[in-house]
């Protein structure tokens, strides 16, 4: 791979596979439409470009620009393909497009017969910055684009926004193939850190898997020698990565801010939120119920439901969906003040007092989606949901059910517990609490298996069904 660029080998199969559909001829057009999203500063500008370098094609990425007007994007995009190598640049040198749709032609213009990539980035603000770009850019790709080998890729960050552009009843409707980047995964994060299985889990969840963060993560590096240095520097990576997302997309004043934080710092339920966020009264519902929604449509947060064979609709919980930035609410916005006045020992302290409370918590939704890739599998044939059971005290909580379906269960396959201590093995005090507490959940029986997931193994003689370890989770992501 490229110099610096490494961990997304599916990624980059999936576009040569969007470009062999366009250069084999394999569609019912001659062009191809992509909608590329993901969450900001998950690298896909940085792909998108790995890409284009690897495809020997003329191509152009146009990176939009927020709060430009109109008319400049515009001018900007023609210069751009006037340079970019299209084999009839000429024809567009000098030309000044007057609105949307001739800024667009002239892209097929200079593409003529020949294949290329055209690559439009952070869509979001061109549609934000004139509404007349949706329905040209179907207009043209429809008359002109579309008629080229061209494979054209739409990227943005903004999730909501994009999903909108596929919508039944918008211009692009049905045109184009979607695609989310995701951060690197557990198996890329153990690969570029060189940390094993357990330490490649506490790498996975400081830096979320994102590319920036980990490639700043010296190979070997431990992760206490990571955080010295990392947060020794407030233009590091670690810190600055999380400052740059929130003030891209919520800003210090307002609602969404507070309520987001309030989620960061370990408050789950809507209740607590409102409570947190609401000053001398509590959020009303009317205010906080959007902001969760919008929340969640951008997927910056989750939203998670108990799972059993009873509806269970109003008990929701909430979590910040990736872990990097629970992480940074946790620990490091406060963490930027002390290393910019040269005490980041002050920081390293918080961090070490909390962090295995912290991870105890954190690690639970990784275990989850690790489990939902691995299974059904030969032990668990038909379990095909993973999820967690608790009532609205909380007591119990049950770290892991597994059933046939979600949200509502048809046959829980099991329950388990999961215990992520450093040196303490999973125990039969452990495994006795889970059988009391699971006992509460609906469609437990006396019968249900029992399963543990541990970072120090187990005790010996338990009568677990099954155990999965560090290695067994990082395992799932190599296969």
């Amino acid at each position: 791979m490229g110099t610096g660029f490494s961990g997304r080998a599916h990624d980059l199969r999936l576009l040569d596979e969007q470009l062999d559909l366009v250069l084999k001829q394999k569609l019912t057009t001659r062009g191809r439409a992509l909608i590329m999203t993901g969450r900001r500063r998950v690298g896909k500008s940085r792909l998108v470009q790995e890409f284009c370098d690897r495809s020997g094609l003329p191509y152009i990425v146009f990176q939009a620009s927020r709060s430009r007007t109109p008319a400049a994007e515009r001018q900007d995009l023609v210069q751009s393909a006037a340079c970019a190598g299209f084999p009839d640049a000429a024809l567009i040198q000098g030309a000044r497009p007057q609105d949307w749709n001739e800024a667009l032609r002239a892209l097929a213009i200079a593409a003529g017969d020949t294949p290329c990539v055209i690559v439009l980035d952070e869509v979001p603000w061109l549609v934000e910055q004139d509404h007349e770009f949706e329905g040209a850019l179907q207009t043209v790709w429809d008359k002109f684009l579309s008629a080229r080998p061209i494979l054209l890729i739409l990227v943005g960050s903004d999730l909501a926004m994009m999903e909108a552009l596929q919508e039944y009843g918008r211009p692009f409707f049905g045109r184009a193939a979607h695609m989310t980047v995701k951060p690197l995964h557990l198996g890329d994060v153990a690969a570029m850190t060189g940390l094993h299985a357990a330490d490649a889990i506490d790498a996975l969840l400081i830096t979320g898997g994102f590319p920036e963060i980990v490639h700043s993560w010296e190979p070997g590096l431990s992760r206490t020698d990571f955080l010295n240095r990392s947060i020794a520097s407030p233009l590091s990576p670690l810190l600055a990565a999380g400052a740059l997302t929130l003030l891209a997309e919520f800003p210090s004043s307002g609602h969404t801010r507070t309520v987001l934080e309030a989620i960061g710092t370990g408050e789950r339920t809507f209740a607590n939120i409102a409570a947190r966020t609401g000053g001398a009264a509590p959020l009303p519902s009317g205010t906080l119920a959007p902001i969760l929604n919008a929340l969640a449509a951008k997927q910056v947060i989750a939203t998670d439901l108990p799972l059993s064979t009873r509806q269970d609709t109003k008990n929701k919980r909430y979590r910040v969906a990736d872990p990097y930035l629970r992480f940074w609410l946790a620990f490091l916005q406060r963490a930027i003040a002390d290393s910019e006045r040269g005490r980041p020992d002050l920081a390293l302290r918080r961090i070490e007092r909390s962090w295995t409370a912290w991870r105890g918590r954190a690690v639970e939704p990784v275990v989850r989606q690790t489990l939902a890739r691995a299974l059904p599998d030969g032990t668990w044939p038909d379990t095909e949901e993973i999820g967690g059971w608790w009532n609205r005290q909380n007591n119990p909580e049950i770290d892991l059910v597994g059933a046939d379906r979600g949200p509502v269960a048809g046959r829980v396959h099991f329950a388990g517990s999961i215990k992520w201590l450093d040196h303490r093995p999973f125990d039969r005090h452990d495994y006795d609490a889970l059988t009391r507490g699971a006992a509460h959940v609906p469609g437990v029986t006396g019968d249900t298996p029992k399963v543990a997931v541990s970072r120090a193994g187990t005790e010996p003689g338990l009568p677990l069904d099954q155990v999965w370890r560090p290695q067994d989770l990082l395992d799932v992501w190599r296969s």
